[in-house]
């Protein structure tokens, strides 16, 4: 009697996954802002930024949610913030270290501050 694998098989599995990302994708925001929204979170992720920050929770350094609770209500946040992506920053958060980004345009350090700040909280 052959056996009946209760696992998908790895078509199905493929199958499964095209799936999931395809409904990930439309599920995404669709208004006029997702375009900034987009392209600072693309900046974050090719210039390493989550590789210390995580979206809600600290993981080396505080998570991008944390950092926009502490600052919400700092009218002067957003141009200290992109200084400190910039030229990095210590103490801030304990011992860590936040390294300089001088590769980073004033325009990015800025529009990465924004979207940073912009998290809702944890």
């Amino acid at each position: 009697m052959p056996l009946i694998s209760k696992r998908p098989s790895r078509n199905g599995r493929k199958l499964l996954s095209l799936a999931l990302r395809v409904s990930l994708l439309m599920s995404a925001p669709a208004f006029a802002g997702a375009a900034a929204v987009d392209g600072a979170q693309a900046l974050a992720r090719d210039h390493g930024c989550l590789a210390c920050h995580g979206m809600l929770r600290k993981q080396v350094g505080p998570g991008f949610a944390q950092i926009a609770e502490r600052y919400r209500s700092d009218a002067a946040a957003p141009s200290r913030l992109a200084g400190k992506i910039q030229g990095g920053s210590v103490g801030t958060w304990g011992r860590v270290i936040m390294p300089r980004q001088p590769q980073l345009s004033d325009e990015e350090a800025k529009a990465l501050a924004g979207w940073v700040l912009s998290q809702p909280p944890p």
